[in-house]
């Protein structure tokens, strides 16, 4: 009965917050605010041999290639028609689709952050998935509600820390830091000694990036962010929210931060304009890339640091595919997901995508035959992935994400301290948590 209430809710309200949730996507950066190459849908069909048909809708950056297609449906039998969406449109057609009791497709792109309102809603079939297969993938995490597992990923990205080793040598600092505190003892003696004016690159513009990074910043310096009930945890937010008011004060960041795109904010890192950053995987790649870096050589990616010593976890942002639960083809729809997502795909797909694997397995082999170069800490800190939701991602997440990342950026417009930052979410996310319990 819950669910149903719920699920009639969400379709009155998730329309509106989609503007408030997410934002767009970067094929790169699955944290958020990319302006998609597709707008509205581009369909193909992939046809073959006789069998089942079932659609695929997904960003440009998910689509497989002709090539890949036609031999799923040679091993299969299984046509596939292609609907390559815009990221922001994907919800809101599922939305729409979804409370007319339609599929809008058999299989359709989940990210991270729609979970809780997909599962509230009662809108995707769950799926089986071996021991073996979450040992080797933890980021099914991210997509497991009510012990269900709801999505598969099959693009990973998780919070890594990089920093400039060339300007720790100019500043005579020794060694990579291990704890938050080092991070900001090196910082404030890079500022001093004018080797980098604002050394911390911190999302601080009302907008996603800005409260997953305070949601990844609580989790690794103090190992909690929600408590059991979906409320904040008081002891560990409010710390990282001081955290990140001094480094305001301290103008270890820069002023510009306040008001920019959360990934011109990261990219300050390529250009040696900040020395220190937490952020996606993709940037392993971008520090290697001529084109999108000017300092290659310098960038070392390292395990993010925590609060006595390297953190025990970090947190994934990850996109994955699920089946609709209108789909009248779903075990056909479940076999693509098994192809796309296995060990042979996701090899694939980092050469023709770009895509970093959930498959720990995959990641290593990569790393290892130097498909992917400077990877640092990158295959440890995979191994470390967590999610800092006790109940899984809540159905009221983008409302929730809303609340953090304007307090924040009110608080570093000097319109709030910590305390009263940290007053004004916690208010709204115990009301959304009690909502979310009781309704």
């Amino acid at each position: 009965m819950k669910r149903k209430l719920i699920s009639t809710l969400l379709v009155l309200s998730m329309t509106a917050a989609v503007a408030a949730g997410c934002g767009g996507k970067d094929a790169s950066d699955t944290d958020g605010n990319k302006n998609p190459s597709a707008e509205g849908t581009t369909s193909k069909d992939n046809s073959g041999g006789e069998g089942d048909h079932i659609t695929f809708m997904a960003p440009d950056w998910a689509i497989p290639t002709e090539d890949q297609l036609e031999a799923f449906t040679k091993e299969t039998g299984i046509k596939v028609t292609v609907n390559e969406v815009g990221w922001d449109d994907i919800r809101d057609k599922m939305v729409t689709a979804s409370a007319g009791g339609q599929a809008v497709a058999d299989v359709v792109e989940v990210d991270w952050s729609w979970v809780g309102e997909f599962y509230a809603a009662d809108w995707l079939a769950p799926m089986e998935v071996s021991d073996e297969m979450k040992e080797d993938m933890p980021t099914l995490e991210t997509f497991t509600k009510g012990g269900h597992v709801l999505a598969i990923p099959y693009a990973n990205d998780y919070r890594l820390s990089y920093y400039n080793t060339k300007q720790y040598e100019d500043a005579g600092i020794t060694g990579e830091p291990r704890t938050w505190d080092e991070v900001y003892t090196n910082c404030k003696t890079l500022k001093e000694k004018g080797v980098c004016e604002y050394p911390f690159a911190l999302p601080l513009n009302a907008e996603e990036k800005t409260s997953t990074y305070l949601m990844w910043l609580a989790y690794t310096m103090n190992g909690v962010v929600f408590n059991e009930d979906g409320t904040l945890n008081r002891d560990s937010v409010l710390a990282a929210l001081k955290y990140e008011e001094n480094l305001i004060k301290d103008e270890l960041v820069d002023p510009a931060d306040k008001t920019s795109s959360g990934m011109d904010t990261y990219k300050r890192i390529l250009s040696g304009s900040a020395n220190f950053l937490t952020g996606p995987t993709s940037f392993v790649s971008k520090s290697t890339s001529e084109e999108d870096c000017s300092v290659i050589g310098q960038i070392e990616p390292i395990l993010v640091p925590g609060k006595d010593a390297k953190s025990d976890v970090t947190m994934a942002l990850p996109e994955a595919l699920g089946v609709t639960k209108f789909s009248k083809n779903k075990d056909a729809a479940r076999e693509f997901i098994k192809w796309y997502t296995s060990s042979e795909m996701q090899e694939a797909l980092n050469k023709s995508n770009t895509a970093i694997p959930t498959r720990n397995s995959v990641l290593k082999k990569l790393i290892d035959n130097g498909s992917i170069q400077n990877a640092g800490a990158m295959l440890e800190q995979a191994e470390r992935i967590a999610s800092p939701f006790p109940g899984g991602i809540p159905s009221y997440y983008a409302e929730m994400s809303h609340t953090m990342y304007n307090a924040i950026h009110k608080m570093a417009l000097g319109e709030l301290t910590a305390e009263e930052a940290y007053a004004e979410m916690d208010a709204r996310i115990a009301e959304l948590s009690f909502e979310e319990a009781y309704e």
